[in-house]
């Protein structure tokens, strides 16, 4: 009996420790994982946290500033002023993305078009190219001596012709506008390969109902896609508000600082004016705005779909 009940006690004991069975081993397995998160993210961050509490020109002594830095960018237009381009540029690397591609894609949907791959393939195809080239390109074709304003004059709309990236008035949507060209093929990709995923059974019944393009488009295609809809937006809205590259090989946040967008005030002030505190606190601002809108985008898709 007492061999019996030792043979109990050790495989209990087993059961008990067996691996994967108890949550603390499930932990051990995301310990490598956030380790290399918390030094490469979560690290530099407190630190960027930190310097936004001082004022330090990144060679002297720091002093504290406390919450001075995030005051100015509250108070000072010259700070606020980027958050505000940023949210312009959302329209075109967020809004009119989203737009074009569920336009498309319920276009694609309804009428059968020969070479899609590659037209797909064509679309996405300023994904993967490096913006610095994307940058270089267009601000070639946007130049005063440009391929824009050379269509323009051949087809007699010389009045149109302008500096395109020099205007204070155009300066921003001719930057908002290579956004969107960017940003388009991804979320149209997106919607195509939700589109594939909605049962052909619905068309078929929306059809046999009577519908037509615009009803089957609210009543099949747009609840089929809300998924790929919030990962649309949460993708074109984090890249039009940590656009940097793009802005800084086409105006370099000019003219004067119309197109001056957060991510490159940061670098401007922390690497041409010393004034390392109030980049670090646009950095973090920045950072919260970027989770707030895509929390947001997020949970108005959801809700829309829950309800």
């Amino acid at each position: 009996m007492s061999a019996g009940r030792a043979l109990r006690s050790v495989a209990a004991r087993y059961r008990r420790t067996a691996p994967g069975e108890p949550r603390a081993v499930g932990y051990l397995y995301v310990v490598p994982a956030f380790l290399l998160y918390g030094t490469f993210l979560l690290f530099p961050f407190g630190q960027t946290v930190w310097l936004s509490l001082l004022h330090w020109d990144g060679l002297t002594a720091a002093s504290w500033a406390g919450l001075e830095n995030y005051r100015g960018i509250l108070t000072d237009p010259a700070l606020r002023a980027p958050f505000v381009h940023a949210l312009v540029l959302l329209v075109f690397y967020a809004a009119l993305p989203v737009a074009i591609g569920l336009l498309l894609a319920a276009a694609l949907s309804r009428f059968r078009v020969r070479g899609m791959t590659f037209f797909r393939t064509v679309l996405f195809l300023p994904q993967v190219l490096a913006m610095v080239v994307v940058g270089v390109a267009w601000r070639s074709i946007l130049a005063p001596d440009g391929l824009l304003n050379d269509l323009l004059r051949a087809v007699g709309a010389d009045s149109l012709t302008r500096s395109w990236l020099g205007d204070y008035t155009w300066a921003l949507p001719a930057v908002g506008a290579v956004g969107t060209w960017v940003e388009t093929g991804l979320c149209l990709v997106l919607f195509l390969a939700g589109v594939q995923r909605i049962p052909r059974e619905l068309y078929e019944a929306a059809r046999v109902d009577g519908a037509g393009a615009v009803r089957e488009f609210f009543t099949v295609t747009l609840p089929g896609l809300r998924p790929q809809i919030a990962v649309a937006l949460t993708l074109t809205i984090v890249a039009g508000l940590r656009n940097f590259d793009l802005v800084y090989i086409t105006t370099s946040g000019g003219p004067g600082n119309a197109t001056s967008v957060p991510a490159y005030e940061v670098y401007r002030r922390a690497f041409e004016t010393n004034q390392v505190g109030a980049a670090a606190a646009i950095g973090v601002g920045l950072a919260l705005l970027i989770f707030v809108l895509t929390v947001l985008a997020s949970r108005l898709v959801e809700g829309r779909n829950n309800g």
